[in-house]
């Protein structure tokens, strides 16, 4: 680990020549590339300089330990106990810090939620999944666009697709992926009888043009007029969008924007992201032998977390991680179940990595 480690420092002096040099900075390609590769270091090589520093002062206070003063060995051996208790903080730390970091993690997310199983109930739960994850990306800072949406007549939504833009929030979403379960008493429920209904939820890394180019010709564009609930016409002009995906069969609709233009755009933007995510899990299926250190299965028919209303209990079913705070996680809390969720798989991928380095 120190080996490898002491050749990401070298690198990271590397690069702060290269940044310095006159030449590099008028490369624009090049000082992008380099200053984008400086910072995700940076985190490491902050660590790493740290966990020097603090072994160069437990050496030190290590010596003081043999001084013929009684008071100053006492004081040598409170901070060799701090130091080393430091030392080990940061050898985790940076264990963690060298796992690989997932290429998506930055990206842009295209967030999408549809109703499953449970009628209008399914449909009401999945408003209060799209308001939490609203209000989760409101306290990051993140900037949320409505794409396409298709409401139900009692104020819920039958589908919705969103584009949730910010740093890091794919790494932050890719644990929504799949199916969340709520039991409640639905209000038009006369009995008080508990239900169960389901809503699915897929976070694609939203794909740039660059990486995944379409074929205009592999495309089928329809233009008609957007409808709202009940199917009432909304507007007077085709401004609404359909595009299917020839070679795939991939269908995408937008109809959000009054501009046939702006439609257009926001559902190839989907349409790209949706492809990608599909290219990006076949080369995981290929890659088999190193599933074990991907983040979760993904599997969006899998059922990831329960949110009980009558007790205020939220379950995920992955780490068997079990809060007594639904008001608060619905309220856009998320972290609360993310984090942990984190913790687990990066927990994962060390020993993943650890036996592979055996």
């Amino acid at each position: 680990m120190f080996d490898k480690l002491k050749g990401v420092e070298d690198r990271f002096k590397e690069l702060e020549r290269l940044l310095s040099d006159p030449k590099v900075v008028q490369d624009r390609e090049a000082y992008q590339k380099y200053i984008r590769e400086h910072a995700e270091i940076s985190q490491v090589v902050d660590a790493y300089r740290q966990f020097k520093q603090v072994d160069r002062e437990l050496d030190d206070s290590l010596d003081l330990l043999h001084d013929d003063d009684p008071e100053i060995k006492a004081m040598a051996a409170e901070e060799v106990e701090r130091l080393e208790a430091e030392k080990e903080r940061l050898k985790e730390e940076l264990k963690i810090l060298l796992i690989p970091k997932d290429p998506l993690d930055d990206k842009n997310v295209i967030l999408e939620i549809r109703a499953g199983t449970g009628g209008d109930e399914a449909g009401l739960f999945a408003g209060d999944l799209f308001k939490m994850y609203q209000r989760y990306a409101d306290a990051r800072g993140w900037k949320v666009e409505v794409m396409d949406h298709h409401a139900t007549g009692v104020g819920g939504l039958k589908e919705i697709i969103a584009s949730v833009n910010g740093k890091g929030a794919y790494s932050r979403l890719k644990f929504e992926s799949g199916t969340h379960r709520v039991q409640r008493v639905p209000t038009t429920e006369t009995q008080g009888r508990i239900h169960t209904s389901a809503v699915t939820v897929a976070v694609l890394p939203e794909a740039e043009e660059i990486e995944l180019k379409i074929d205009p010709s592999e495309l089928k564009v329809d233009v008609y007029r957007s409808s709202g609930p009940g199917g009432q016409s909304v507007n007077t002009t085709d401004s609404a969008v359909r595009i299917t995906h020839l070679p795939s069969g991939l269908v995408v609709t937008c109809q959000d924007e009054k501009s046939q233009h702006k439609n257009k755009a926001k559902a190839l933007k989907v349409l790209r992201s949706r492809l990608f995510d599909q290219m990006v899990r076949e080369q995981n299926e290929e890659r088999s032998q190193n599933r074990k250190s991907q983040v979760g299965s993904g599997d969006r028919s899998e059922r990831i977390r329960t949110y009980n209303f009558p007790q205020g209990r939220v379950t995920d079913h992955r780490i068997g991680l079990t809060l007594y705070r639904l008001d608060s996680i619905l309220q856009g809390d998320v972290d609360e179940v993310i984090d942990p969720l984190i913790t687990h798989y990066q927990s994962q991928a060390l020993q993943h990595a650890e036996g592979a380095d055996a």
